[in-house]
C-alpha cells in the first residue's frame, strides 16, 4: 500500500484498539469488585467506575493522535489530568491495510465527529448481566454514520474461568462489516427486541402492533444490534425518546454494512453532526430486512407522541 492511509482508515484503526482498551479497562473495574456507581437521573440511568474510566481513556487516546477531530461522549466529566495507563497508541494493522473508499480519502480531520458511549448497558453491568455491555465508537462525516467500533468485553464470560474474553467488531460504509458472523431469523418468524428497563405503555403498545412471534427484553442499544446482525431478532423497536446518538452510531454502522437499516418510528434516518441534539426524539426502529413492513406497523399514537429530528 503506498503512502500513508487515509485519515478515517487510520481513525478507525485507533478507534480499534483504543475500543479494546476500554474494554479492558471495563472488565478490570468489575473485578475490582468496587463499581464506584453514581446515579445521574435516577435509578435507570447509572454511571460507574468504568463509565469514567473508560471515557477518559477513549477521548484522550484519540484526541492526543487527532486533535482536530470533534469527540462527543455520553459522560459529564471534570477536566482532569488523565494517567498514562489509560492511553491507547496502537493501531489495528489490518485496517491500515484496507483501501479506503473513494468517497472518503479526501475527508479532513476536522470533519470528523466521534460519538462515545464508553459502557453502553451500565444498568446491566452493575447487575451482572455482561452479554448486554458494549463500548461504542462512531464515526461520522457529513452528519453521517459512516464508521464505527464495538467491543464487546465480556463475550464468553458464559465459558467461564479460563475463557478469552471480549470480541471487537467494526465497520465502514463501502468496505464492510468485520469481526462477526452474520445470521438472520428466517422471514416467516418476527422476533423484537427491546428495552428492559425503559419501558411504557407506548413502547409496549408499539411492539405489539409489529405482531411479533417473540419479544426479547435486552438492555444496551449496541447489544440489540447485535442480536439483529447475529440472528437472534428481527427488529430493534423503542418508540421512546431514551436513547443518544452515541447510542446508535456506532452500531448502525454494522447495521448498514450488512443491509440493514436504522431509522426513527416516522422512517427518518438521524443525522450525528456535532451540533445535533444528543436525544433520539423519535425512537429508534432498527431491522436488517423488512424495514417497510415495520414501518407500516407503527401506532399512529406513537408517531403522534414522538417528534422526528
Amino acid at each position: 500500500m503506498s503512502g500513508s492511509p487515509a485519515v478515517v482508515i487510520r481513525l478507525v484503526a485507533s478507534a480499534y484498539t483504543v475500543a479494546e482498551k476500554a474494554g479492558e479497562i471495563v472488565r478490570k473495574v468489575l473485578h475490582r469488585g468496587d463499581l464506584g456507581i453514581v446515579e445521574k437521573e435516577g435509578a435507570n440511568d447509572l454511571q460507574t467506575l468504568a463509565d469514567r474510566l473508560a471515557q477518559r481513556s477513549i477521548c484522550t487516546s484519540l484526541s492526543r493522535r487527532f486533535p482536530k477531530i470533534t469527540i462527543i461522549g455520553e459522560e459529564e466529566l471534570p477536566a482532569e489530568e488523565v494517567s498514562e495507563d489509560l492511553i491507547e497508541n496502537g493501531q489495528a494493522e489490518e485496517i491500515l491495510q484496507k483501501v479506503c473508499p473513494v468517497e472518503y480519502c479526501g475527508v479532513k480531520e476536522e470533519e470528523l465527529v466521534v460519538w462515545v458511549d464508553p459502557v453502553d448497558g451500565t444498568k446491566e453491568y452493575t447487575e451482572g448481566l455482561l452479554d448486554n455491555v458494549t463500548v461504542l465508537i462512531g464515526i461520522a462525516y457529513a452528519g453521517r454514520a459512516i464508521a464505527g467500533v464495538v467491543n464487546q468485553p465480556f463475550y464468553n464470560y458464559q465459558l467461564g474461568p479460563g475463557a478469552h474474553l471480549g470480541r471487537t467488531m467494526w465497520g465502514m460504509l463501502g468496505l464492510g462489516a468485520f469481526g462477526f458472523q452474520l445470521q438472520e431469523v428466517p422471514d416467516d418468524k418476527r422476533i423484537v427486541t427491546t428495552s428492559r428497563s425503559h419501558s411504557n405503555k407506548l413502547v409496549t403498545d408499539c411492539v405489539s402492533a409489529m405482531e411479533p412471534h417473540e419479544v426479547i427484553r435486552v438492555g444496551g442499544a449496541g447489544n440489540k444490534i447485535i442480536q439483529l446482525i447475529e440472528g437472534k431478532a428481527s427488529a430493534y423497536v423503542f418508540a421512546s425518546p431514551g436513547t443518544k446518538k452515541w447510542d446508535t452510531c456506532a452500531p448502525e454502522v454494522l447495521l448498514h454494512c450488512v443491509g440493514g437499516k436504522l431509522t426513527d418510528m416516522h422512517n427518518n434516518p438521524y443525522r450525528y453532526d456535532a451540533n445535533v441534539k444528543r436525544m433520539n426524539s423519535g425512537g429508534v426502529l432498527a431491522t436488517l430486512r423488512n424495514h417497510e413492513y415495520y414501518i407500516s406497523r407503527v401506532p399512529q399514537s406513537a408517531l403522534q407522541a414522538l417528534k422526528s429530528d
